[in-house]
């Protein structure tokens, strides 16, 4: 009789998770923005690039292993096949492994299956599912986010293939990746599309708004971005039942409503989630969600305001502003539940918040590199351009990676220079505070890196179904 284990980097609660082995490698994808802009049909290929990390080894800060994957994909979010969902008592998976990364392109809307075994440092693509199939059995496009459930492997779109909405959640099958369908049994009012993540000890989905394709592929459109038609939500549903239960809305100035981060531990019932900008005054906030006995809530804990600046210094958009606007990104929560970092890719500033109380949040540490007017300097590379973007945290809290684009046609709007990509670590005091690791600096020649992921796991690939 075979005998089923589980991967030994499924742990079932976020405290043994944060006790696991450090690190080796980590993986990031990047993209040529020639060819994501159209200005190209030869440039260099999207790829997953392997870094080492390892700091014995004596190729760490370096790139050691590389896959190419086609040009024109704009390769954004992705993440593993399974995860320590698996675990969870009503839908174990035992034979699943961390094995593939789901890999979308965010532009062509094609699906990249890769291999990372046998050999971490060489991944192997292994299929390539067609947007044609995606569109044909979800009714979806551009797919965004991807999260490794207990059941199925979940993925989120921002629209439709005609570039309006709306968009929505599609699933995977764990073993053949083959595209089951759209998630949604009733969307209620949603109707834009951005991140998508849960509470699995209380059957409760969250999903969070940007706008459909064509309100986000050539750019800020100032019209849309003015006239509040950008996401400002955030939607509450049913996990189980697949139904839209709630909208939770932040008000129209609140503008693109994006990554969502919900307590690693299954007891609690709360979350984070960034706020790009706000039209009345150019800051970008943080809120949390939470549900009292008064139902869903949610209330803005963090403001950023934004910089004074001369006009002289600022892309045209931000010209009449005469301001930098700190522009939330992403943000990331340690599997303690105890520190927040936020990217402010505008400012060029990186935010260390301990949020041991999620409504009473205390800034804790912060870290210059880039930024619109600033252009902090790194020791290993001089001036920065980019700032802050994609943040990832390892599993132990002490160290945060750092990359610098956001998206192709956005890039060119806030820094019309182009942005020279670049990737960066940050290590962080157990108590509080951080620091920039001086050594550890990897440029991007030509192509420019957007999310990273950890060996075995990090603080945002995981679920856990266990205190």
């Amino acid at each position: 009789m075979a005998l089923w284990k589980p991967d030994p980097s499924f742990y079932p609660s976020a405290r043994m998770a944060s006790q696991a082995p450090p690190e080796k490698l980590a993986y990031v994808v990047t993209f040529d923005p020639q060819t994501a802009l159209g200005r190209s049909r030869n440039g260099k290929p999207d790829s997953l690039v392997v870094v080492d990390v390892d700091p014995s080894s004596a190729s760490c800060g370096k790139i050691v292993g590389r896959l190419e994957l086609g040009t024109g994909n704009e390769l954004h979010h992705f993440g593993w096949n399974a995860c320590s969902a698996a675990l969870c008592p009503y839908a174990p998976h035992p034979h699943v492994e961390r094995r593939y990364f789901i890999i979308p392109g965010l532009r062509s809307s094609r699906i990249f299956i890769v291999d990372t075994k046998p050999d971490p440092r060489k991944p192997a693509l292994v299929r390539t599912i067609e947007p044609e199939e995606v569109a044909a059995r979800t009714g979806y496009s551009r797919p965004h986010t991807v999260h490794c459930g207990p059941d199925a492997i979940y993925m989120n779109a921002l629209g439709a293939p005609n570039g309006e909405g709306p968009g929505g959640v599609f699933l995977l099958d764990h073993d053949s990746f083959d595209v089951l369908g759209r998630w949604e049994v009733d969307r209620g009012p949603q109707y834009l599309a951005y991140d998508f993540w849960w509470h699995l000890g209380h059957d409760v989905a969250i999903t969070s708004e940007w706008g459909t394709p064509s309100m986000v592929e050539n750019g800020v459109n100032p019209d849309l971005l003015l006239a509040g038609r950008y996401g400002h939500a955030i939607h509450i549903w049913d996990l189980r039942k697949r139904r839209h239960l709630q909208t939770l809305d932040l008000g129209a100035e609140q503008q693109m409503v994006l990554e969502l981060r919900p307590s690693h531990d299954p007891t609690r019932l709360f979350g984070f989630v960034g706020v790009v900008v706000s039209t009345r005054d150019l800051s970008a906030s943080v809120w949390t969600w939470f549900r009292d006995d008064k139902g869903w809530q949610i209330r803005k804990t963090i403001e950023v305001p934004a910089e004074p600046a001369d006009p002289a210094q600022l892309p045209p958009a931000l010209k009449p502003f005469k301001a930098v606007p700190p522009l939330i990104t992403d943000i990331n929560l340690s599997l303690d539940d105890r520190f927040l970092y936020v990217s402010c890719w505008g400012t060029g500033e990186f935010q260390q918040y301990d949020v041991s109380d999620p409504m009473k949040p205390k800034l804790t540490g912060s870290v210059h590199l880039g930024g619109i007017t600033r252009k902090a300097q790194h020791p290993r590379a001089g001036e920065l351009n980019g700032g802050p973007q994609m943040v990832e945290l390892s599993r132990d809290g002490r160290r945060v990676y750092l990359t610098n684009s956001l998206y192709a046609a956005w890039d060119e709007q806030f820094f019309p220079d182009g942005v020279r990509g670049w990737m960066t670590k940050i290590d962080t005091n157990p108590n509080g505070g951080m620091s920039l690791d001086k050594n550890f600096f990897v440029p991007f020649e030509g192509e420019r890196p957007h999310q990273v992921r950890l060996e075995g796991g990090d603080c945002s690939s995981d679920s856990f179904c266990y205190p």
